[in-house]
């Protein structure tokens, strides 16, 4: 649903003044989860959950002095230095053109770094895009797309190179076949750092070579459909989703970024060509299965049992925003776009385990 209340776009108003990081390297999730508020009807939350979560966030850094453009923008990807400097750059373009051309521009720019900041850059911008899609385009709600765009350029982190298992039938199985890093300890660079090799899926897509994400060198490959690609998408979103509910104990609150990351790709599909579906896919995977590698533990919990509790949309939804944690809200989110009863038990099992607000 769009908001019609100006809710949203007061709430972006007040985000707007922070930065995208706090404490150095932590995300702030306070415009993906009062998105997701507002989405699922509890605009009235909105206010009283930033008044709870305001207190965390850090005002946006200073500029550097030297602004980005687009003669010097390569030089200055990838610098978290220049967080300032990258939103002021988009801020200035989402102003001076249409928001899509920005984005289809930088779309493929900035895809190969997908896992940067933990992946919650681009799931910032699928939250943004689906805003956009979905209700009137407010200067606050573009603005957003700015500061999601500029904190993936400057978090720009692309995944070592990477070598192709045999090939795996479906996406649930190519999560499962995902070998795990040899130390699953210390930060998400760390544990990125280590990566080798993923499962070939879904097989042949885009002709940009057989490697399961950016990066990757070898013969070219056929061309999938767009729609094609995007129905792997939507696999990949519903496994992964699934997934947690039986592996989320391992790290409950970084495996929701293998489901939420994907999620936020299929988002933003429809705002891009169809040529970009393809390529858009085998980033997705490769931030899932990356994610997948750095935190899932090497034992499944047993399956969850019959639904107890909520059991309809709305009433998990609202289980979850009660309970308040920013990433159980945005996880339930994706689940609910899942819509199937083991996306409701995985929402269920990420409102056990994640600590309450």
């Amino acid at each position: 649903m769009d908001d019609t209340t100006g809710t949203l776009d007061e709430a972006l108003e007040r985000i707007h003044l922070s930065g995208p990081e706090r404490d150095g390297w932590l995300s702030n999730h306070a415009p993906m989860a009062v998105e997701a508020l507002v989405r699922h009807g509890q605009t009235s939350a909105v206010h009283r959950w930033l008044d709870r979560y305001g207190p965390k966030l850090e005002e946006m850094p200073d500029g550097t002095g030297s602004p980005v453009t687009a003669l010097n923008w390569r030089e200055a990807l990838g610098d978290p230095r220049r967080i300032a400097d990258w939103t002021a750059y988009f801020e200035r373009e989402t102003a001076g053109r249409p928001w899509r051309d920005v984005l289809v521009e930088w779309w493929p720019r900035l895809l190969p770094g997908i896992a940067a900041g933990a992946t919650h850059p681009v799931i910032r911008v699928g939250h943004s895009v689906r805003t956009l899609l979905a209700g009137e385009e407010t200067a606050p709600r573009v603005r957003e797309l700015a500061h999601a765009l500029g904190y993936w350029a400057a978090r720009h982190q692309p995944l070592p190179a990477l070598a192709l298992l045999r090939p795996a039938p479906s996406a649930a199985a190519a999560l499962e076949r995902v070998p795990l890093v040899p130390e699953q300890s210390g930060g998400i660079r760390e544990r990125f750092a280590q990566l080798t090799a993923f499962p070939d899926w879904p097989g042949p897509l885009d002709g940009q070579g057989p490697g399961p994400g950016p990066g990757r060198s070898g013969k070219a490959r056929e061309t999938f459909s767009a729609e094609a690609a995007r129905s792997a998408l939507r696999e990949l979103v519903r496994a992964s989703t699934h997934r947690y509910a039986t592996h989320a104990h391992g790290a409950p609150i970084m495996l929701v970024h293998a489901a939420t990351a994907p999620n936020a790709v299929l988002r933003t599909l429809p705002a891009l060509p169809g040529a970009l579906w393809a390529p858009s896919l085998r980033a997705a995977w490769a931030a899932s299965a990356a994610v997948t590698a750095a935190y899932a533990p090497r034992d499944a919990a047993p399956a969850p049992a019959a639904a107890t509790g909520a059991t309809d949309a709305p009433e998990l939804f609202a289980r979850a925003a009660a309970h308040g944690d920013d990433h159980t809200i945005k996880f339930t989110d994706t689940a609910l776009d899942v819509g199937d009863a083991l996306a409701f038990s995985a929402a269920r099992r990420a409102i056990e385990l994640n600590p309450p607000a």
